[in-house]
């Protein structure tokens, strides 16, 4: 398994290596932490065809695994960001490929409002990754109008919408604690989840 900060590390190590090798986190991609979402998800509501989740923040890395994994189950993921923080273009062409096959949809949009009425998930991820500290002003400044809370929560029109967070939160940055620690919010059992999905995924390659 590594875990790193560039995409190529991970191809380069995969073409030379004669094992199986697992991606635990890039820049580009989080797949580990896509598949634990779309278990939880699974787990909570029983089904992932049609569940529309909605993505709120950075399209980062995790962004970017929960347009594939949302696309190959056949979920409808919105992605809605800032103007700017738009995941990227390849990662949204080849999602899209793949929803084709599934019935799934993946949408972009800078419109919060009304992305998230009648979602059955919001996601979201902090600001800041690994390797990012220097651009942390910056990006609060700009994504501030994206934090996830209660009245965010309740835009959806739903009084059931799921919370989800990768973890680690930066309370009172991208979450509020009110939905961290709401009724709703599922971060600790999709927290304990990881350990599980990827004792899954170490049975079925090694």
């Amino acid at each position: 398994m590594i875990r790193t900060f560039s995409h190529q590390d991970v191809i380069d190590l995969a073409e030379a290596a004669t094992v199986p090798v697992i991606n635990g986190l890039t820049d580009l991609l989080h797949p580990c932490q896509g598949l634990t979402d779309i278990y939880t998800i699974y787990e909570k509501l029983g089904r992932l065809a049609g569940v529309k989740m909605v993505y709120v923040g950075d399209g980062n890395n995790v962004a970017h695994s929960l347009m594939f994994a949302g696309a190959k189950t056949g979920m409808h993921v919105i992605i809605t960001t800032p103007p700017g923080h738009e995941p990227d273009a390849g990662v949204v062409a080849l999602s899209r490929q793949d929803a084709h096959q599934t019935g799934a949809t993946i949408d972009l949009t800078h419109d919060l409002r009304e992305a998230v009425a009648g979602a059955d998930v919001i996601y979201t991820d902090t600001w800041t990754s690994m390797g990012q500290e220097a651009e942390r002003e910056q990006k609060i400044r700009r994504l501030s109008p994206y934090q996830v809370n209660a009245s965010l929560m309740e835009a959806t029109g739903r009084s059931g919408t799921l919370f989800m967070h990768c973890l680690p939160a930066h309370r009172g940055e991208e979450v509020t604690d009110e939905v961290m620690d709401g009724p709703t919010s599922v971060v600790f059992d999709q927290a304990e989840n990881r350990l599980h999905v990827q004792k899954a995924i170490m049975a079925l390659v090694m």
